[in-house]
């Protein structure tokens, strides 16, 4: 059934509005479905300013994605005949790898209510990664005038945000035990000469099953987030939205 994402936004008189609402998705999720998702809530976001925030916590499909102005020289296949789904988004940033095993965070959060700044957004996800690594006992790294996350040399996290009217939309990618391969047919993020890593690189065994729970708590303490997840959605696999509204 559709979810009528306007009346989660309402709370009684008496009630303190929920800060976000927390989706996790147990099945993989396609990259349009995912990008529907938040295109509906920064939707709503427009229309309430002061309803509650969400957070996505899933698994895509292979695929790759553009960012705006991306170039597609850094793809290493036929254009024709792509060894995953290919999508040009309204992102920032190169060519990037999704694929089961890499735990991605989709964030659609109004800035006003922080700092209306993309670049400090984009530190503030970074550290969102170094806090959770730093829980795993790995010490991740940032290099200078890139955005993403490092591991001893090999990018571990990748990051693209896109903003309208200081609402964001996208976000960051983990790799835990994700099949690195498909990376092969591309430059990731447009960076020849820095390879991809992944965490159970560092600690073998490592899943997204026990590093998800991480991202969620950094997430709350990093951007201030009191979780709400609502029974009728929680149980879902798929989570849908009512493109006809």
């Amino acid at each position: 059934m559709p979810v009528d994402i306007s009346k989660l936004g309402k709370t009684s008189a008496s009630a303190k509005p929920p800060t976000a609402f927390l989706f996790e998705c147990s099945e993989l999720v396609p990259l349009n479905t995912a990008l529907a998702w938040q295109r509906q809530w920064q939707q709503h976001l427009f229309a309430q300013p002061l309803a509650p925030q969400a957070v996505w916590l899933l698994q895509h499909q292979p695929c790759y994605t553009l960012g705006r102005g991306a170039s597609e020289a850094n793809l290493l296949f036929d254009l024709n005949n792509p060894p995953a789904a290919l999508f040009r988004i309204d992102r920032g940033g190169e060519v990037t790898h999704h694929l089961p095993g890499q735990l991605v965070a989709y964030p659609v959060l109004d800035l006003r209510r922080y700092q209306t700044d993309l670049h400090w957004y984009l530190r503030q996800l970074e550290q969102v990664l170094i806090d959770v690594l730093a829980v795993l006992g790995l010490a991740g790294e940032r290099l200078q005038g890139l955005t993403g996350l490092w591991l001893e040399g090999r990018k571990v996290a990748a990051i693209g945000v896109g903003c309208r009217r200081w609402i964001t939309q996208h976000g960051l990618a983990l790799n835990v035990d994700c099949d690195l391969e498909g990376f092969s047919a591309v430059v990731p993020c447009g960076l020849a000469d820095h390879s991809v890593g992944r965490l159970d690189q560092w600690i073998p065994g490592l899943t997204v099953a026990e590093v998800q729970p991480l991202m969620r708590q950094s997430f709350s303490e990093r951007f201030g987030l009191a979780w709400q997840t609502p029974d009728s959605l929680v149980n879902q696999a798929v989570f849908a939205f009512d493109e006809s509204r």
